[in-house]
């Protein structure tokens, strides 16, 4: 097929989601008004759609929320679609380098001079003739995250409403965040708002009176974060051969997005020495990208301090993240990846055998989620001890399970735990004899476990479900319509 014929916007087809489900959870009272809300929107859009553009389809946190996000829109009788740009590797290496800035990081260090600017703007042109052909006037357009800004000013050009919304940023200004900024600032005039996770996060290029918070939240209904059975969820990981067999006599089922039954058949590709986790194994568990920002290096090092210094806890680790050659959108991943590898080899022999590095499948995106699902609810203790972090989604999902977590206190981590409530805060991610201390009294003491757990889940059944996104995202497009 030549280039002629081949379409570089790609589009997401989720299937729609009813509201009802929600009832158990959250009550009916809720659900109700929203559902009222969304219908008076759907009326207000005279046919208009509501389009999401952002720059990959599977890993991140912005594809999993976006997955939910469009089907219960569409469910509610509005036109909701989804479309993912396409780019090259020059293009995510810059988009990437732009991420790395708004968290106050130098990353590979790519300047953000004309010479990025012409790369950005080039892609951006392309996807944008695609986009044009299917955006109607009328339309409500929002773009995610730094890949997409770009597009904004074609977009208005064609009669649509454009929200910018940014998932990532940082508390305090510097020259790394700056520099970030104003790469970014020519393509946010055009917007008509702008939505982030924190108000530390709103840029002075940004209209403050035209800037919303929004929170993320999750889906409790997704592979990811439904319920899963303890038999089941050990089953799962010892097909992947995470968990050492032989299997409990369970299903490897879990429920797809659309309602049909999904079963795991992949195996993860796990680096270890030795045999695979042992089935007493207190678990801890850190789930993320592959990605020097979310510090795998340091929790590994921090474990092997762990282990070191309490063997008669006999806890074992294992960092998963994707497969490294899944997400187009991340090209770091291999590079981090090998980097840890390469940590990893030169830890102590007798340290290597209780640490476990496990690349995920992502063939099946439903399938990968299903896999995170067993594993957070397998662990003893889940740990995202990030450097920085725009708002920390796999907290969320941690604390949904009713598991103690271990979190920096960066970012939107800290508007999640509840210090010594439902989780445990660290002040400087860099402290590892903090971190050290914290996984040694969580593996210790099972009734803390549980007590922090169930706080954990209650705190995001009432501020971070997906249902809270749905309401505020109703009311912003009620507000640009009205406008």
């Amino acid at each position: 097929m030549g280039d002629q014929d081949r379409g570089r916007l790609q589009q997401v087809d989720p299937p729609p989601r009813s509201l009802e489900r929600y009832v158990p959870i959250v009550g009916e009272e809720r659900v109700r008004t929203l559902q009222g809300r969304s219908e008076e929107l759907a009326q207000a859009l005279h046919g208009a759609s509501v389009w999401n553009v952002n720059s990959t389809a599977v890993g991140g946190g912005v594809a999993e929320m976006l997955q939910p996000l469009v089907g219960y829109v569409r469910g509610a009788g509005i036109d909701c679609r989804w479309a993912v740009l396409e780019g090259d590797p020059t293009f995510f290496k810059l988009t990437k380098r732009i991420h790395h800035a708004l968290h106050g990081s130098h990353g590979d260090g790519t300047p953000l001079d004309d010479d990025a600017r012409a790369i950005y703007e080039a892609t951006l042109e392309r996807n944008a003739v695609d986009l044009e052909s299917v955006v109607s006037s009328g339309d409500l357009v929002i773009l995610h995250d730094p890949q997409t800004a770009g597009l904004a000013r074609r977009m208005r050009a064609a009669g649509a409403r454009v929200v910018w919304r940014c998932h990532i940023g940082h508390d305090e200004r510097g020259e790394e965040v700056d520099r970030g900024w104003a790469f970014l600032a020519p393509y946010l005039e055009e917007v008509e708002a702008t939505v982030f996770s924190r108000h530390a996060y709103i840029p002075d290029c940004c209209d403050r009176g035209r800037s919303r918070i929004i929170q993320p939240g999750i889906d409790p209904f997704s592979p990811k974060n439904q319920d899963m059975e303890p038999a089941v969820a050990e089953a799962i990981l010892v097909e992947t051969g995470i968990l050492e067999g032989p299997p409990p006599d369970a299903p490897l089922t879990f429920v797809r997005p659309d309602g049909t039954p999904g079963r795991v058949d992949r195996a993860a590709d796990v680096l270890r020495l030795g045999r695979a986790v042992r089935r007493d194994a207190p678990l801890v568990v850190q789930v993320s990208r592959w990605d020097p920002l979310k510090d795998p290096i340091g929790v590994m090092e921090g474990f092997v301090a762990l282990a070191s210094e309490h063997p008669d806890l006999g806890a074992e680790l294992v960092l998963a993240g994707p497969n490294v050659t899944a997400v187009a959108d991340d090209p770091e991943g291999a590079e981090v990846y090998e980097s840890v590898v390469a940590a990893w080899r030169a830890l102590p022999h007798a340290m290597r055998k209780f640490v476990h590095l496990a690349m995920l499948p992502t063939a099946d995106s439903a399938e990968n989620a299903a896999i995170v699902n067993a594993l957070q609810r397998r662990a003893a203790v889940i740990v995202q001890k990030s450097l920085h972090e725009g708002f920390g989604l796999t907290v969320t999902e941690a604390l949904w399970k009713a598991r103690p977590v271990i979190a920096s206190a960066v970012g939107g981590i800290r508007d999640q735990i509840e210090d010594g409530v439902s989780g445990v805060l660290l002040e400087n991610p860099r402290d590892r004899d903090a971190f050290v201390r914290a996984l040694a009294e969580l593996l210790s003491d099972p009734e803390c476990n549980r007590r922090m757990g169930a706080a954990g889940r209650e705190r995001v059944r009432t501020k971070f479900l997906g249902i809270r996104q749905l309401e505020d995202y109703t009311k912003l497009f009620g507000d640009l319509i009205a406008r």
